[in-house]
C-alpha cells in the first residue's frame, strides 16, 4: 500500500482553487480585452469604409476621414436624427434661380443679325429695318488664364525756364515699392501663388507645371521663397494686429492639428508638429481666424497665445487648454456626442435602447433647443437655456452618473468618463449667451488646412509652416469678413510695401479686413 508520503492534500486543493481562480480572471481579462479590440476594429472600419448596414442611413454616419479623427466633415452643430429614416428630398428650383447664380459675373451681349444681303423682304424685296432684339438663353464662357509683363518706366519731368537760367530743376513721379525687392514677382502673382495653395489646395509642384504652360519657367523654390517673404514681411503684421484685437475680446474659440515638418532642428522629419487655431465668436464686431505654428502639443503654446486674455475659451477639451491664467473653459457638446456615437454597437439594427443611443437622443433635444433660439439675442438664449436646457442637461448627467458602470465596453466607458470629467465646461454655455454649444466653427476654419494638408502633405522648414500660418490667418479671416481672398491679398501686397510701418504703426489698421478702403475694394 503506497502511502501519502506526507501530502497535505486540503492545501493541495486550496492551491488548485487558488489557480483556478486566477485563470478564470486571466481568462476573464483576455476575453475583455479581445471584445475591446473587437470593438475597435468595427470602429475603424466603419470610418474607413462606411458601415454597410442601411440602419446607418438612419443614425446619421458618413465616411469618415481617418487622416484627422478630430475634424469630422459633418457640420457638428447639425442634429442627428436617432433610429428615423432620413428622407432625402430635392431641393425646388424657384424661378429667377439661375439669374440669381450669373448676376454676380460680368455680362456681354452676343447680337445675332442678318448679313446685309438678306435684309430684303421675301415678298415685297423692301428692305427690312431692326425692330428690336429677343433673349435667347445665357452661355458661360471661360476665359484661360494668361500672363504678360508689365515694362515699368518712371518719367522724368525738367522746367525749361529754369533750365535757360541755368538751373536745374527735374521731377519725377514717386515708384511703389515692389511686393519683394530685385524680384519680377507682382503682387498679383504672389497673390495667385498663395491662393492656389492656400484656397484651392494646389501644391507648388503642379503650380510649377501650370506656370510653365502658361509660358514661364516659374521654379517650385521661387514660389516658396515668394510666399515666405510675403508672408513674413506683410501678413505677419497683420496676423500681430489680429491677435492683439482678438485677445480684447471676451470669447475664443481654440483647436490644434497635427503638421508635418521635414527641416526642424531637434527633431525627426517623421515627428508631429502642430498647428494652433484661435478664432472670435460668431457675434464678434472683429470676426478674426488665426492659425500659429508649434512644434509640439504642450499646454504653454495657449498659455504664451492667451497672455492678457481675460474671458472664456471654447474647446474641445484637450487639457492644453486647462491652465490658462485668467480663462475660464467652455467645452464642446458636439465632441461629447461623438464619443457615445463612436461607441454604437455592431449591430445598429436593434441598438434603438442602447446605452449609446439614450445619450445621443438626451443630447439631441439639448441641439434642438439651439436650433430654435440660433436668432435671439445672448440674453434671450440664456433665459430659454436656463429655462429648458438646463433640466435636461441636470437629467443628463444624472443619468450619466447612474450608468457609467453598467457597461463592459471600453468605448462607451471612455464616453462617460469623458461627458462625467468635463461637465462643469460643458454647462459653461448654460450662463452666458454669446457661448455657443460646440466648438464647431474652429474646425470649419481648420478644414481648409487639413484638405489642402492631404495634397501638399508636409511643410519643408519651419519657416514654411509659419508662413503658411500667417497666409491661412489672412485668407480665413478674409473670407469670415465676406472678402475675396485673392483681391485682399493683392491689395496687401499692392499698397502695404510702400508704408512705413515703423514711423507709422497704426497704418496697419486700415489694412484689417473689415476697415472701410478694404471692404470697398475687396469684396
Amino acid at each position: 500500500m503506497i502511502e501519502n508520503a506526507g501530502i497535505d492534500y486540503k492545501e493541495l486543493y486550496l492551491q488548485m482553487q487558488s489557480a483556478v481562480v486566477a485563470l478564470s480572471k486571466t481568462l476573464e481579462e483576455i476575453q475583455k480585452e479581445n471584445k475591446n479590440l473587437k470593438e475597435e476594429n468595427e470602429y475603424l472600419k466603419r470610418k474607413l469604409f462606411g458601415t454597410k448596414s442601411e440602419t446607418s442611413k438612419s443614425l446619421g454616419f458618413e465616411q469618415l476621414s481617418l487622416f484627422d479623427e478630430a475634424e469630422v466633415e459633418a457640420d457638428p452643430d447639425e442634429e442627428q436624427f436617432i433610429l428615423e429614416e432620413v428622407k432625402f428630398n430635392k431641393k425646388k428650383k424657384y424661378k429667377g434661380q439661375l439669374d440669381d447664380k450669373l448676376s454676380k459675373l460680368p455680362h456681354i451681349e452676343v447680337i445675332m443679325t442678318l448679313p446685309e444681303s438678306e435684309l430684303v423682304c421675301p415678298v415685297c424685296n423692301s428692305k427690312l429695318v431692326s425692330i428690336g432684339k429677343k433673349f435667347v438663353r445665357h452661355e458661360i464662357e471661360f476665359v484661360p488664364a494668361k500672363l504678360k509683363v508689365r515694362d515699368i518706366y518712371t518719367t522724368t519731368y525738367e522746367c525749361r525756364k529754369c533750365r535757360a537760367n541755368g538751373k536745374s530743376v527735374m521731377k519725377s513721379p514717386g515708384i511703389p515699392e515692389p511686393v519683394i525687392p530685385h524680384s519680377y514677382a507682382s503682387a498679383e502673382s504672389v497673390a495667385f501663388v498663395m491662393k492656389q495653395k492656400f484656397v484651392n489646395g494646389v501644391p507648388l509642384y503642379r503650380q510649377e507645371s501650370e506656370w510653365k504652360q502658361m509660358g514661364l519657367d516659374l521654379s517650385r523654390t521661387t514660389m516658396a521663397n515668394w510666399i515666405i517673404y510675403s508672408s513674413e514681411h506683410w501678413l505677419k503684421p497683420l496676423t500681430d494686429r489680429m491677435h492683439e484685437i482678438l485677445l480684447e475680446s471676451k470669447h475664443a474659440h481654440a483647436d490644434e492639428t497635427p503638421v508635418q515638418v521635414l527641416n526642424e532642428p531637434g527633431k525627426k522629419a517623421t515627428t508631429k508638429s502642430y498647428m494652433w487655431v484661435y478664432s472670435s465668436i460668431k457675434e464678434s464686431a472683429y470676426p478674426i481666424r488665426l492659425f500659429v505654428y508649434a512644434p509640439n502639443r504642450c499646454g504653454y503654446n495657449p498659455q504664451i497665445f492667451f497672455n492678457g486674455f481675460h474671458g472664456t475659451v471654447i474647446s474641445d477639451a484637450y487639457s492644453g487648454y486647462n491652465n490658462i491664467e485668467g480663462c475660464v473653459n467652455a467645452y464642446c457638446w458636439a465632441h461629447a456626442r461623438r464619443k457615445f456615437r463612436d461607441s454604437l454597437p455592431n449591430d445598429l439594427e436593434n441598438a434603438e435602447n442602447t446605452l449609446p443611443i439614450i445619450a445621443m437622443n438626451k443630447i439631441k433635444k439639448l441641439f434642438a433647443i439651439e436650433k430654435e433660439i440660433e436668432a435671439l439675442s445672448p440674453d434671450k438664449k440664456v433665459k430659454i437655456r436656463q429655462l429648458k436646457s438646463k433640466p435636461l442637461i441636470d437629467d443628463f448627467f444624472s443619468w450619466c452618473k447612474s450608468n457609467q458602470n453598467a457597461t463592459a465596453s471600453a468605448k462607451l466607458s471612455r464616453a462617460f468618463k469623458y461627458a462625467l470629467n468635463h461637465e462643469e465646461g460643458l454647462r459653461q454655455y448654460l450662463y452666458d449667451g454669446y457661448i455657443p454649444m460646440t466648438n464647431s466653427l474652429d474646425e470649419r476654419v481648420i478644414r481648409p488646412f487639413t484638405t489642402g494638408r492631404k495634397n501638399w502633405l508636409f511643410s519643408a522648414s519651419v519657416s514654411g509652416a509659419e508662413s503658411s500660418a500667417n497666409a491661412y490667418s489672412i485668407i480665413e479671416t478674409a473670407k469670415a469678413n465676406g472678402l475675396d481672398p485673392y483681391k485682399y491679398l493683392t491689395t496687401i501686397f499692392t499698397y502695404l510695401p510702400s508704408q512705413d510701418l515703423i514711423k507709422n504703426p497704426e497704418i496697419i489698421d486700415e489694412f484689417l479686413p473689415w476697415s472701410e478702403f478694404i471692404q470697398k475694394n475687396c469684396k
